[in-house]
This record gives C-alpha cells, structure tokens and sequence, in this order.
C-alpha cells in the first residue's frame, strides 16, 4: 500500500431509510479499519430505526422493516462503533455528502458525543470523479477488475471502497489530475490529510453543504433566497432568518454551525 498512516482509517457504509440526512435513521452500518501496522478488521451491524423504511430506500438495499424489527436501536449500538472508529480518520465513497454527515446527525439526534474535527475526511468517490473525468460498481470495476456482487450490503460495499482506495494509491501515485477543477495540475497526493483536501468536492462549512467558504474565506450560503450571501450579513439585516433555520428541517449539525457563526457575530459586535 502506497501511503503512510499516521494513526488509523476507517471506511464508513450506511445503508438507511431513505436520503434526507436530517430525517432519516441508520439501519445498517459496516466499518472496515486500516491501522499503520498493515492490520485490517470490520464490524457490520443493523440497528431499528424507529421509523418506517421508505419503498425507495427499500429497492436499494433489500433490507425491510421485518429484517430490523428485533435490533436495538442506535443509543445502545453506537458507543460500540465509536469505539471501534477511535480516534481514526474516515473515509468512504460519497462519504462526505452521506455517510458521515448522516452519522454525525444520528450522534447529535441522540446525545451521543462523536467529533468530527480533527479528523481528515477521504471521499473515494470524489477521488475517482477527479482522476476518472459514477457508482460504487463502476469504481470496483474500473480499479478491480472485478465485479462487485451483493452491491449494497453494508459489507460488501465498504470493503469494497477500501479495495477501490487501495487500487487509486497505487494507480496514481506521481501522476497529475486531468480533471477540469480545482484539482487540475495538482500532483496526487500521498498522505492522508492532502487526501482528505483533495477529495473534498468543496469548502463546505457544514457537512450537509448548506453553508461555505467563499475566495474571500466568509461563511456564506448555500441555498435559499440568500445563496451566495454572507451569513453574517443575512442575520445582521434579517435576524429572523436565523430562527427560520433554526425551527427548521435542517441537519442538527447545520444548526450548530450557523448558531456558531451567530454567536461569533454577537461577540464581536
């Protein structure tokens, strides 16, 4: 394997009830770790959501309500995952927009301590996006040569991610990105924190990509009648905007950030 380790990396998978990070619930979670003595070790679980499963969801990843109706719910598994993960950096394919912003959101849903700075954040598939100017399958595929069969079982797929990893280390190792971005010209990287840059789509504040750093490096929106706007500006002239996110359906996560810029804003004023 083409990379140093510093401390651990854990690939994430989720399979869920549907989409939507701020409403819908873990079902099924797979976690694979690489530590930097070359050992590798996994664990898969499901757990019951609580809410119904959409038809969607469903014609996914196969599972039913009746598969998780007996599983305990996620306070009583997490702990146990987070364990597992330490102090590990994470990593997964759509990982950034997903994965982790859905698990960050079940650990805030439910008082359950899980943070995420500090930690270096690799999207595979974001990496195969930029170097390959597509799914899971067509990544296993490409960088494989295999085909990834039981795709959307939480196992299957995570293992699957790291094999994808492993293969884009050794295949780009010294080479340029021919995409046409931000990352054209650069040379790819071989560490874990400039994988986690490289991988990143966007300077994205929150996890669930509603608020940004713009060139000028401000907080600004991105979404709504005030895209493109700085947050602080919004609540300087509009302070009920903040209270209408605030009431709103958006991620836990979301919320903590905005009402951190918010509460910076007051200070310095």
């Amino acid at each position: 394997m083409n990379i140093k380790l510093n401390k651990p990396l854990v690939f994430i998978d989720i399979e869920a009830t549907g989409l939507n990070i701020s409403s819908d619930r873990i079902i099924e979670i797979a976690l694979w770790k690489w530590m930097p003595d070359g050992t590798e070790s996994g664990l898969t679980e499901r757990v019951n959501p609580g809410i119904p499963i959409s038809e969607q969801a469903f014609k996914v990843h196969g599972i039913s309500e009746s598969d998780i109706k007996d599983c305990p719910g996620f306070k009583m598994k997490a702990p146990k995952w987070i364990e597992f993960i330490g102090n590990a950096d994470l990593a997964g394919f759509n990982s950034n927009k997903y994965d982790i912003p859905l698990f960050v959101e079940e650990c805030l849903r439910h008082n359950i301590a899980f943070d995420i700075k500090g930690r270096q954040c690799i999207d595979v598939q974001n990496i195969f996006h930029f170097m390959e100017p597509r799914n899971l399958k067509a990544a296993y595929a490409f960088y494989c040569q295999r085909e990834l069969t039981n795709a959307h079982e939480a196992m299957a797929d995570v293992k699957a991610t790291a094999d994808v990893f492993k293969s884009q280390l050794n295949r780009y190792k010294g080479q340029q990105s021919p995409s046409a971005s931000v990352k054209s010209g650069h040379t790819f990287p071989n560490s874990i924190p400039e994988l986690a840059s490289f991988s990143k789509s966007d300077r994205w504040l929150d996890l669930a990509g509603r608020i940004w750093i713009n060139d000028d490096q401000i907080p600004v929106f991105a979404f709504g009648k005030h895209k493109d706007k700085p947050v602080v500006e919004v609540f300087q002239k509009e302070p009920s905007y903040y209270h209408w996110i605030m009431q709103g359906d958006f991620a836990l996560q979301t919320k903590q950030v905005v009402t951190e810029i918010r509460l910076a804003m007051r200070q310095s004023s």
